[in-house]
């Protein structure tokens, strides 16, 4: 049960400290505080758009040549051909190991599971007599997915992307990734294709394959949606082509998570928990949030002792310096304040975490209990890890098989249908000065003699 300790907050005062790994500490902050609190990273954008804006100008002209010479300056690689082939695919499976193998198919098998739960079964309703509705669930038919293949490649991305993707029915699923400086593809990424149903698969990376996808080259086809994470040039890139060429999943920037404790919590999962997040690079954000205070400090010794052993460590180390540690009086207010701060992941560890999850209104993805690490979410579990960020979250949700549908909506009328709304129509076209409107329904009803 969470304890109201309102009471006694006026014993303590709102203070803002840094922690010993340049995190920002804050112990019972006011609530004018909190839009500090959820702020995240600011990156002056506008060099970075017009680069974006010149590149992507760049493909759209010149295709395949603009792709390969972009990938020769930022991957450091000269490509003949830009598409994966056959003799590529069956390399990789040489390649993987039999265990990672195996890991690959048992996530792929939770990702199918759940996402076939979220199939649309059609309805139809007679809204009025004489007037049927309904909606039809479409396929996307060609959807494009950006894989990243830089310091970490994500093959589990591509089990995310295509999966829901193969069960909705596209009838296209490309896929972009950069190759390595041998012009080679990581081989993982190309198993977990061929086990999600990839059709095709590109070695492109960065802001020419979004490009490449948006607008078609002579090698790659042009997508009507493309899905998929990237650094800020990448994420640039898909807003960019999103005004006016190719949708888009989500609007997203770097990874985020919040980790919700009290003093039942253990402090060594936590600390691994806002570690994982802290790895992605070092835009990420990471927040704790917490009503103990010896808490807090346990998990901030644990994160110090836990960062020496990571092979990753002066990326999360630089990440921790955007990050923050909050303090707050009781559990409610500590949901409060991450609905406030809308987290791509939000890890509830409490004792009354159960409770706490009817209150979350603002999140990406929940993982709750002290067993739900957000690793389970990214990998195998069967949720999608492709979520919104940057407090896109209090409107967006994340990827998920409506993603790669769109609904169709459909009416029929006969004469009872006339005589139900008719007149109702033809009101209300006149009333809004459309009187071509009013005359094709009162054409209607001159034909059935009303």
């Amino acid at each position: 049960m969470s304890i109201d300790n309102s009471s006694e907050q006026q014993e303590f005062t709102s203070c803002r400290t840094t922690g010993k790994l340049g995190e920002a500490i804050y112990k019972y902050p006011s609530r004018d505080l909190w839009n500090e609190i959820v702020e995240r990273p600011h990156l002056d954008v506008s060099q970075l758009n017009a680069t974006v804006a010149g590149v992507l100008a760049d493909v759209k002209q010149n295709g395949d040549k603009a792709v390969q010479t972009y990938e020769e300056k930022f991957d450091h690689v000269q490509l003949s051909s830009l598409a994966v082939t056959e003799a590529e695919m069956d390399e990789a499976e040489l390649l993987v190991t039999a265990e990672l193998k195996e890991a690959l198919h048992l996530a792929h098998a939770n990702i199918k599971s759940f996402h076939e739960t979220q199939l649309f079964k059609s309805t139809k309703k007679e809204t009025a007599p004489g007037v049927s509705c309904w909606q039809k669930s479409v396929p996307i038919e060609k959807v494009g997915l950006y894989i990243p293949g830089g310091t970490a490649p994500l093959f589990s991305t591509v089990l995310m992307l295509a999966t829901p993707a193969k069960i909705a029915g596209c009838r296209e699923i490309v896929l972009c990734t950069p190759p390595n400086r041998e012009g080679k593809v990581n081989p993982a990424i190309l198993v977990a294709a061929r086990i999600a149903g990839v059709s095709s698969i590109y070695k492109a990376g960065g802001v020419q394959a979004i490009g490449a996808m948006a607008y078609g080259t002579q090698s790659i086809p042009k997508v009507y949606k493309i899905f998929g994470p990237g650094n800020q040039y990448v994420m640039a890139a898909k807003q960019q082509v999103s005004l006016h060429d190719v949708a888009i999943d989500m609007p997203a920037g770097p990874s985020e998570v919040c980790v919700i404790t009290d003093a039942q919590s253990n402090a060594a999962f936590a600390a691994a928990d806002l570690l994982s997040q802290a790895e992605h690079g070092t835009d990420s954000q990471v927040m704790l949030i917490t009503t103990s205070e010896q808490m807090l400090h346990d998990i901030e010794n644990e994160v110090e002792k836990q960062l020496r052993l990571l092979p990753r460590k002066e990326i999360a180390a630089q990440t921790l310096q955007n990050s923050k540690l909050v303090l707050v009086s009781n559990t409610a207010e500590a949901v409060a304040l991450s609905n406030a701060y809308a987290p791509e992941h939000l890890i509830i560890a409490t004792a009354d975490y159960t409770q706490l999850a009817e209150k979350v209104v603002n999140a990406g993805s929940v993982f709750l209990g002290k067993y739900a690490c957000e690793s389970a979410g990214d990998y195998a579990s069967g949720t999608n890890h492709t979520l919104p960020t940057h407090r896109y979250a209090l409107a967006y949700n994340g990827v998920n098989l409506d993603s790669y549908n769109r609904k169709i909506t459909f009416q029929e009328l006969n004469e009872e249908g006339i005589r139900s709304i008719g007149k109702a129509v033809v009101i209300m076209a006149e009333e809004e000065q459309l009187h071509a409107h009013a005359h094709a329904m009162q054409l209607r009803m001159d034909n059935i003699g009303l």
